[in-house]
């Protein structure tokens, strides 16, 4: 079991601004962090992790956010490419992972690979 994620970002303002409007469908902000170099993002608690690299950003990784509801992935969507997100696959079921899996990707301001999905049968 995972406890937190965290990727480096090339420039922490813009990934931090990208990542307060993308996760607010999910019901996620800012918990911790010092605000200028290092932000965790969770509910309570942080599990998702941005700082700002030394050097280049991290090599592109895939994190994919649970939403509880096929509604808040729709939203999630919106909201990733309202802050300058990349589409990298609009919302839609996705059967050949399983047959109630409704995704989302889009591509963050350093190219990663961010998803919501949601597991329940509509």
């Amino acid at each position: 079991m995972l406890d937190h994620v965290s990727i480096g970002v090339s420039d922490f303002a813009r990934s931090k601004a990208f990542y307060q409007q993308a996760l607010k469908p999910l019901d996620l902000s800012v918990v911790m962090g010092d605000g200028r170099t290092s932000d965790g993002f969770g509910d309570t608690r942080p599990f998702f992790w941005i700082g700002q690299a030394q050097g280049a950003a991290s090599e592109r990784v895939h994190v994919a956010f649970t939403a509880a509801t096929r509604a808040a992935v729709d939203a999630f969507y919106a909201a990733a490419l309202a802050a300058g997100g990349l589409d990298n696959g609009p919302p839609g079921l996705r059967p050949h992972y399983h047959p109630s899996y409704y995704g989302a990707f889009v591509h963050d301001p350093d190219g990663h690979n961010i998803e919501a999905v949601c597991h329940a049968p509509e």
